[in-house]
């Protein structure tokens, strides 16, 4: 079982960028966290029949009320969780962990922060970031392959623009 997480993907029209359509593709679940910003990208991913999301705070009124605002469901024997804001500090997961026990989970993926993150601990945390709009980051999401149980997250940094301080370190170093 292949899932992408994905989330804060902030697309103001239904056309799904070609730097991660592949992507899509390959997988068995669409797991999204949350922010598509309009319906338009919403009803792109939803035309994927792969969709399990909830909505973000950047969402229209249309999508915070066709999405919930917690999802949990079963891939493999494996219970996931998806919300979107669950902490707004990618140092401090404390409340996630204790969301995700809450929820009954093995893994929650959660968005908003932009910035991608794996913990793990007697839960699986899964920030996949933003592949428009990053924070302190490059574009990512986050492939999960779950075998017999065994569940393998990994970030997978995606072709496109990355936050303009990461920019701008680069160019530092290329200064040097």
């Amino acid at each position: 079982m292949k899932i992408l997480a994905i989330s804060d993907t902030h697309l103001k029209e239904g056309d799904i960028p070609p730097t991660f359509k592949g992507l899509l593709d390959d997988c068995d679940i669409i797991a999204h966290a949350g922010d598509f910003t309009s319906t338009e990208c919403y009803n792109a991913f939803a035309a994927t029949g792969k969709l399990k999301a909830v909505h973000g705070n950047s969402d229209n009124s249309e999508l915070r009320q066709l999405l919930p605002e917690r999802l949990v469901f079963e891939a493999d024997g494996v219970k996931i969780g998806i919300v979107h804001e669950g902490s707004l500090s990618i140092m401090d997961t404390t409340a996630l962990r204790y969301l995700a026990l809450e929820m009954g989970v093995d893994v929650l993926i959660f968005g908003h922060i932009h910035r991608p993150l794996i913990e793990k601990s007697d839960v699986i945390l899964i920030c996949p970031g933003s592949p428009t709009k990053p924070r302190l980051s490059d574009p990512s999401v986050v492939l999960i392959d779950i075998e017999a149980g065994k569940i393998s997250p990994k970030i997978v940094e995606i072709e496109g623009k990355a936050c303009g301080f990461i920019d701008f370190s680069r160019d530092l170093e290329n200064d040097r």
